[in-house]
């Protein structure tokens, strides 16, 4: 990241909260009361993505002016998200998820941010832990070029986090942002065969490829609670749908965004990462999962290819611009144990000296 730099500024005259909902009962009234009293917002929409749980009955109950978009069926966070983009009345879209609770003077914050910079697409929160307010969780961070996010204070104290004020960002983390609805979806939306995990990474990266430019306000808080259960992952087993997700979603990464050079100098790389994470799953007992991932790759390999020519004719930055080589980021629980810790250092010492031959051969 590097410190924003102000360009021509805009107005920015309204704004719509779009909240994605999933089986929220335990989050959703916390995550709208947050978002009601922030100043700026003139509208609510929840998506709710084929809840199962009471929660869309409690929410229409306890805030009777908010919109409610009902979906027919679960098509994750990447069809909800867009569907809320589409049907808000505001071009500026301040996109929560439903476990996300705002602090006071967010929204003004991300506002500022958005009209100082004309040039700017998205202006993103930090966020922290929920049970653990003074340790950031996700704070956006860069695009490791093995399709991972290379993420920025992940876990640190918030006392001792870097960065203030409004910096320029690379990642998207899709927890809480203000975005220009209009620039995200002429760019594709999010991309709805993703379902979930990486869509903001690939979201964010096609968006640097074409130019655009996204903030991170380090000053506008969210408390983030607990995820979707079964596909979220803070420590204790990996779940196995997430496991078969993550084998997909980041071959789809590397297929669509990457250029062909980038793919071939960054190859030896890539595959010290694949046979890591194959230990790691195959330990994990998800080695069917994993394939099953592959698998599901293949046979989405024909719309990758069409997404791909798509991207590469509207490419304006390069990959080696955008990339970096580490650090590789880990949850804690995984690095736990010593021999973790040095498994895992190895690994990131590995790719990071490929990564400085590679960058220099990479599209």
């Amino acid at each position: 990241m590097s410190t924003h730099r102000t360009k021509q500024g805009r107005r920015v005259e309204g704004i719509s909260a779009v909240v994605c909902n999933y089986n929220g009962a335990a989050y959703l009234i916390d995550c709208l009361r947050s978002i009601a009293v922030q100043e700026g917002v003139d509208e609510i929409l929840v998506v709710d993505d084929a809840s199962t749980d009471d929660s869309i009955e409690r929410a229409r109950e306890a805030f009777p002016d908010v919109r409610f978009l009902e979906l027919e069926r679960n098509g994750g966070p990447c069809v909800a998200r867009n569907a809320g983009m589409r049907a808000a009345k505001h071009r500026f879209v301040l996109a929560v998820d439903n476990d996300a609770v705002l602090t006071d003077g967010v929204v003004p914050k991300l506002r500022a941010a958005l009209e100082a910079d004309a040039g700017a697409t998205i202006a993103q929160v930090r966020s922290v832990l929920f049970d653990e307010p003074e340790r950031v969780h996700y704070d956006g961070g860069a695009f490791h070029y093995v399709g991972l996010l290379s993420l920025r204070n992940f876990y640190r104290p918030l006392a001792e986090a870097e960065g203030e004020g409004v910096v320029e960002a690379d990642t998207l983390i899709g927890i809480c942002a203000l975005m220009d609805r209009d620039a995200v979806l002429a760019a594709g939306g999010y991309d709805e065969d993703f379902f979930y995990l990486a869509e903001d990474f690939e979201l964010a990266y096609r968006l640097k490829l074409f130019g655009r430019r996204l903030l991170s306000v380090e000053d506008a808080l969210v408390l983030h609670r607990g995820g979707t259960a079964g596909l979220s992952f803070r420590g204790g087993g990996y779940p196995e749908r997430r496991a078969r997700l993550h084998s997909r979603n980041r071959w789809r990464i590397l297929g669509k965004c990457y250029a062909a050079r980038t793919l071939f100098a960054a190859l030896p790389g890539l595959l010290v990462y694949e046979c890591a994470w194959l230990a790691f799953v195959t330990k994990q007992g998800l080695i069917g999962a994993h394939v099953r991932g592959k698998l599901d790759f293949f046979r989405s390999l024909r719309g990758v290819l069409r997404s791909r020519r798509a991207i590469q004719r509207q490419r304006r930055v390069p990959d080696r611009e955008l990339l970096v080589g580490g650090p590789l980021t880990f949850s804690p629980s995984l690095v736990e144990s010593g021999f973790g810790r040095f498994a895992a250092a190895c690994l990131d010492r590995t790719l990071r000296a490929w990564w400085t031959v590679a960058r220099r051969l990479a599209g």
